[in-house]
């Protein structure tokens, strides 16, 4: 068994050189500034494309995170572009915390304040730190975990709620994207800030944020996750009251690893036993979505109980670091041979051999999906990037 993985940490190492290769060479918009909003599949520029938070936001961890793995100055460059152009483009200086998005030129396009986009930024910001020791990231980390609690967190009902406009009043429609059901309290923007607030902890030590993160852990526990199918629930009224909308089996394995990662972090045993456990469970849920080829579908809509027959890119990702993690917990070999497939599906369906980067996703027939970024407001370097770092770190 070990010297097939020494093999594939040595392809998931040539891989993240790749990556970083493609974004350091494509990405940089040397006309406006910052990073190109949209990139196509040939590797042109879209011009016009809006620049979204949540892609510089990754971009800022992706890069300071890799500085581990690759002795590049030039890496470390990335980190600083991306580190300047959200404090100089992104920062509300008037009502404080990040934009959504600004237009090409950088000038402000939507306002409004995602919770998600605000966590992804604490997480650049932290990992920035990590690497760079710059006090001015650091404390607006701070200041951007001050502002969710601040405005977001829900003191009645606990959790936190979705979006609001750009001075922090309430919105009609705080959907992260259309595909999304409009409710106030979600799985993801619950998952990615106990990832943020964890990142920053690594940092940032304070007892005040250590029982934010096991709150949201307890949060987790008793609404995100289904006792008897395993699978996450994803979204909920302001009371906690379930909307049932679709099965996420991308974000059933990402929440699995994930989560584990965020307990150990705050160094609780209790709350690491019990999402050891989680992350088994929601292994197993997702693999409901395998398909025999080693590829993970998309989602299932069970209002409609119908498969959504795509496999995009960042499950397959989280596929890997999801399976290898049930191997670690439990020795059952059949996890590993999971990683092992979902690396091969990678490698042979979606890689770019030509251009470089994984394209979006594919359809049911194999073809590759059109009219999709290979980089853009939503494709980042951060799943794919964070997968090979993961894999490389915890073959050792």
């Amino acid at each position: 068994m070990q010297p097939q993985l020494n093999i594939i940490k040595e392809e998931l190492k040539k891989q993240l050189e790749d990556i970083i290769q493609y974004w350091m060479q494509y990405s940089q918009d040397e006309l406006h500034g910052g990073f190109w909003g949209s990139i196509n599949n040939q590797n042109q520029p879209v011009f016009g494309a809006p620049k979204g938070l949540v892609l510089n936001a990754r971009i800022l961890w992706t890069f300071s995170k890799t500085t581990r793995y690759m002795q590049d100055e030039k890496m470390l460059a990335i980190s600083h572009r991306a580190f300047q152009y959200i404090l100089d483009h992104f920062h509300d200086k008037d009502f404080g915390g990040v934009f959504w998005s600004v237009d090409e030129k950088g000038n402000l396009l939507e306002g409004r304040k995602q919770i998600y986009g605000q966590a992804f930024c604490i997480y650049g910001m932290s990992a920035y730190y990590a690497v760079t020791g710059s006090p001015v990231a650091l404390e607006f980390a701070i200041s951007l975990y001050e502002l969710i609690e601040k405005y977001s967190y829900d003191i009645k009902e606990k959790g936190y709620l979705e979006a609001f406009s750009r001075s922090w009043g309430p919105l009609g429609d705080l959907r992260l994207s259309e595909k999304d059901a409009n409710e106030k309290k979600t799985m993801n923007t619950h998952l990615h800030i106990i990832e943020a607030y964890s990142e920053l902890y690594k940092i940032w030590p304070d007892h005040g944020l250590k029982k934010k993160i096991t709150a949201l852990l307890e949060l987790i526990d008793r609404y995100f996750i289904h006792d008897q199918s395993g699978h996450l629930r994803l979204f909920f009224d302001e009371h906690w009251n379930e909307k049932i909308d679709v099965i996420s089996y991308g974000h059933d394995i990402e929440a699995g690893w994930l989560l584990q990662q965020c307990a150990e972090i705050s160094g609780e045993e209790n709350w690491i036993n019990r999402f050891k456990k989680h992350a088994v469970k929601l292994t197993i849920a997702a693999m409901r979505g395998l398909d025999s080829d080693g590829g993970l579908w998309y989602e299932y809509d069970q209002e409609h109980q119908k498969l959504i027959r795509e496999k995009h890119w960042w499950p397959q990702a989280e596929s890997m670091i999801g399976f290898f993690n049930a191997w670690q917990l439990t020795g059952e070999e059949s996890y590993l041979n999971h990683c092992f497939n979902s690396w091969t599906f990678i490698k042979e369906k979606l890689l770019d051999k030509k251009n470089g980067e994984w394209y979006w996703g594919i359809r049911e027939d194999n073809s590759i999906m059109t009219g999709q970024d290979k980089a853009g407001f939503w494709k980042c370097p951060y799943h794919n990037g964070r997968a090979c770092m993961e894999l490389i770190d915890r073959i050792g």
